[in-house]
């Protein structure tokens, strides 16, 4: 290890990560901060006299300028102060999926990984549940619950829209039907009853209808030596990865021209209930869309919050609408004026915090008053 930089490095890694999954356990979170710091604080040493401790110290500062080092500092920045916060700290529970998905990272980092990001998951569920269920109710100020987005005010009527979307294709079982029409179900004629899967139930505008010609053309040319298979599972996820690629970024990098799309035509909603549609579909893809956020978080990451703004908001719809998209969490809407007016003003949001759900279950009980009863087919 003396002579080898790579083995130190490694070593290296797998030390902080154990250290931080036993600091995580005991919760004593003060001490991930140090051991961050710590390393940066290397540049402030005076220069060693000794051959092996300079060379020590070298790597050290080569790992504190590398990806690896950027990897680490997620697990510090929750603990950090909100004026020395990047915009980007709000999205860590996207950020740490790329860490455990990859079989290359130490294990304890991949531990670590996942533990952190799916604590930060539960924990924004739990409190966007109470700061909806609470913000209609008669609370003294200094009771009032914390808006954990950083959408302001306007997040509850952006809430009962993202409800009214979910709940209008739950409560029917959209996801259901869809997977039991199409059983044993040829691929090419797969492919056209998804397009229409997707677009089912979603608003109507200019941004859509583009999309759907330019899903057509892709999925016309997408895995045709498929097209006279029976649609499997294996074949299933396949699909659903790659139009999750189509819609955020199809080179791992960049963003691709369907995300610039609905984004610029002020669609952003419809792009993320699309995007869980397919999940809801294909479970297994979950992971694969948080990893494809993760990378156009990290493509923006270095513009400032003003410049970003456009897409701090799909950001941060995404993750509003991904904690409702579970079933840890109830929502429902009541109405509570009797005016004749529909208006989402007419109407208060409940949620109801549930026991021993399943991450990965993607059925959501519970229905909208302001939808009409309606069933899918592959014939509509």
């Amino acid at each position: 290890m003396h002579n080898n930089e790579a083995i130190f490095r490694e070593t290296l890694k797998r030390s902080c990560y154990i250290l931080i999954n036993n600091w995580e356990t005991t919760r004593n979170y003060i001490y991930i901060r140090e051991l961050v710091t710590s390393l940066e604080g290397i540049n402030n040493l005076k220069d060693a006299l000794s051959r092996p401790l300079s060379r020590t110290r070298n790597w050290i500062k080569e790992f504190v300028v590398s990806q690896e080092y950027q990897e680490l500092k997620l697990f510090a920045s929750r603990h950090d102060e909100g004026e020395n916060k990047h915009w980007s700290s709000r999205y860590a529970s996207f950020l740490l999926v790329p860490q455990y998905t990859d079989a290359n990272n130490p294990i304890e980092q991949r531990e670590a990984a996942q533990a952190l990001s799916q604590q930060l998951k539960s924990r924004f569920r739990f409190d966007l549940a109470m700061y909806t269920a609470r913000s209609g109710s008669v609370t003294p100020k200094q009771e009032a619950p914390q808006n954990p987005t950083a959408l302001g005010d306007g997040v509850l009527r952006l809430v009962k829209k993202i409800v009214i979307q979910i709940n209008s294709h739950k409560q029917y079982n959209v996801s259901r039907l869809f997977l039991k029409q199409i059983e044993n179900l040829p691929y090419d004629r797969f492919k056209l009853a998804l397009q229409r899967y997707l677009i089912y139930s979603v608003d109507r505008d200019t941004s859509l209808l583009a999309f759907n010609d330019k899903l057509s053309a892709k999925l016309d040319t997408l895995f045709v030596d498929k097209n006279d298979e029976i649609i499997d599972n294996a074949l299933l996820l396949r699909t659903c990865n790659r139009l999750i690629d189509y819609l955020t970024t199809e080179t791992r990098q960049e963003p691709s021209p369907l995300f610039i799309l609905f984004l610029s035509q002020g669609s952003t909603i419809t792009l993320v209930i699309i995007l869980l549609k397919i999940v809801s579909i294909s479970p297994n893809s979950r992971v694969h869309l948080e990893e494809r956020v993760a990378k156009l978080i990290h493509y923006y990451m270095e513009q400032s919050i003003d410049d970003s703004a456009w897409v701090i908001n799909f950001f941060e719809i995404f993750k509003i609408t991904s904690a409702i998209y579970t079933d840890s969490v109830e929502y429902n809407l009541v109405k509570i004026k009797q005016d004749g007016v529909e208006s989402l003003d007419a109407y208060r949001l409940f949620s109801q915090l549930k026991e021993h759900e399943e991450e990965g279950n993607t059925e959501l009980s519970g229905k909208s008053s302001l939808e009409q009863g309606e069933t899918w087919s592959l014939d509509d």
